[in-house]
């Protein structure tokens, strides 16, 4: 007796083929059979030819303590996302003592009470507690190292605090972190030199990972792509360029040479990166990003609240204030930027060494639409709609490319053995509701998820929260 059936599938089973129609069963939270199964289910699922796939895994969250405020994960799970990698950009839930104020972009995760986890045990056993509807991974940060030991980050650290981050960095590599992350770019991590970098990177083990937002995605892009694989090049640690592309007009067109980088840099290291399927990125209000070349669009405004859902533009004219000025007064605030090139996106996101990462920002009142729906972006408009790479190529950018890259284990594929983490979907419904005006929409076409073994989204809605900590390997 299997617990769940499912029949007649059209299956991509992450490897970057073509799919086979076939019958699918699952017992114990594995997969046990493929093919034509006889004998019957608890559960029988008719595909009626629909396409099963292994469950997507966002590469590029920070929902570190989304997933313990709001377990059911709808964002995620309706887009079919059964595993997210927390942890990103320099900043994560743990190991983290607040003093004072969170640093940007800290206060992206959550306010100070929020950070609740001296060590990243104590992060790993929230996450079981909680049992949220997803698989959770966890990255540690570089700005959230850097904040637990110095009196002030516009510096960089001395040998003295380095090595103290370096024990809190090896407690949680043991405790079962994935790697580590940095947001260069960022003020609060922007004054660290590059040595200091590889000196925490020193302490990962060879091929343990090394996520990085790079010091500039605008016009010195290729200098902090090399800064990164320098990084992780004497400890043989595996980079990952977080949300890879070419900010800024001056940059627009340039994806071809930033992927002759990658592609020349992998030759010799392992190297990949992810991108999400947007020409906008979002993040805090950076003031060194204030510009008039494109749309900036206010998401949320500590001071000026009434401002969020405005464009920082008409909201200058309307104070009578330089561009400038009126993004000093809505600080702190978010803000979504339209700051690339489609062709630039297309060609970054076709390459083979992309995975797809959402970066979205659960706590955003007015969030980005990668938020609920990058995944289904990937499967509708650039697979089905534009052609820009088959079905079964989206898949393996979202499965087996991430699952292998990240080293999750039998995750990421449909094999006998593996875990049975799936999302059951329409190619010819699949498709992304969410937009920049209206972004909390569910998607179309996902029609079941299940996170080891159980039924978590039934197309509608989540019924169960099956989800577990994931540790290197598992």
């Amino acid at each position: 007796m299997h617990d769940v059936l499912i029949r007649d599938a059209l299956v991509l089973d992450g490897g970057d083929r073509p799919g086979s129609h076939s019958d699918v069963a699952l017992r114990d939270g594995r997969i046990v059979e493929i093919g034509a199964v006889a004998g019957s289910a608890r559960q029988v699922i008719d595909a009626g030819g629909r396409a099963l796939a292994p469950g997507f895994i966002d590469v590029h969250t920070h929902d570190d303590l989304e997933v313990l405020r709001n377990p059911d994960m709808a964002s995620k799970l309706s887009q079919g996302v059964t595993t997210v990698v927390v942890g990103n950009c320099g900043i994560s839930a743990s190991p983290v003592r607040i003093r004072g104020e969170v640093p940007d972009p800290m206060n992206l995760l959550g306010e100070a009470g929020d950070f609740r986890f001296a060590d990243f045990a104590s992060y790993r056993q929230a996450v079981e507690a909680a049992r949220p509807a997803v698989n959770v991974a966890a990255l540690v940060g570089h700005t959230a190292l850097r904040q637990n030991h110095m009196d002030r980050l516009d510096r960089a650290a001395t040998a003295a605090e380095i090595a103290a981050m370096r024990v809190q960095l090896r407690a949680s590599l043991a405790q079962g972190a994935l790697g580590l992350s940095s947001g260069l770019a960022y003020g609060s991590a922007f004054h660290a030199p590059s040595s200091e970098v590889a000196e925490l990177a020193a302490e990962l083990p060879p091929g343990g990972l090394y996520a990085t937002h790079l010091r500039d995605e605008f016009g010195g892009i290729l200098e902090a792509m090399e800064e990164a694989f320098d990084a992780a090049r004497a400890p043989r640690a595996a980079v990952r360029v977080s949300h890879l592309k070419c900010a800024g007009i001056d940059n627009w067109g340039r994806s071809r040479e930033v992927l002759h980088s990658l592609d020349a840099a992998s030759a010799g290291q392992d190297v990949a990166c992810d991108c999400y399927p947007y020409a906008a990125s979002a993040s805090t209000l950076d003031l060194k990003q204030v510009t008039d070349a494109y749309d900036i669009l206010i998401t949320w405004s500590g001071p000026e609240p009434s401002q969020g859902g405005r464009l920082l533009a008409d909201i200058a004219a309307d104070w009578g204030i330089p561009l400038m000025a009126a993004a000093v007064r809505l600080q702190p605030a978010g803000a979504v930027y339209h700051c690339m090139d489609e062709a630039d996106v297309r060609r970054i996101l076709a390459h083979p060494l992309t995975m797809i990462g959402s970066d979205g920002l659960p706590r955003d009142p007015r969030p980005h639409p990668r938020l609920w729906g990058t995944f289904p972006r990937v499967l509708g408009h650039y697979a089905r709609d534009e052609a820009l790479f088959p079905l079964h190529t989206a898949v393996h950018k979202m499965t087996g490319l991430p699952a292998s890259r990240f080293a999750l284990g039998a995750r990421g594929v449909i094999r006998v053995g593996g875990c049975a983490d799936l999302v059951l979907f329409d190619p010819a419904r699949v498709r992304d509701t969410a937009s920049f005006h209206d972004p909390v929409r569910a998607a179309e076409g996902i029609d079941a998820v299940w996170v080891n073994g159980q039924l978590a989204y039934d197309g509608t809605e989540v019924v169960a929260r099956p989800g577990r900590f994931i540790a290197p390997g598992h």
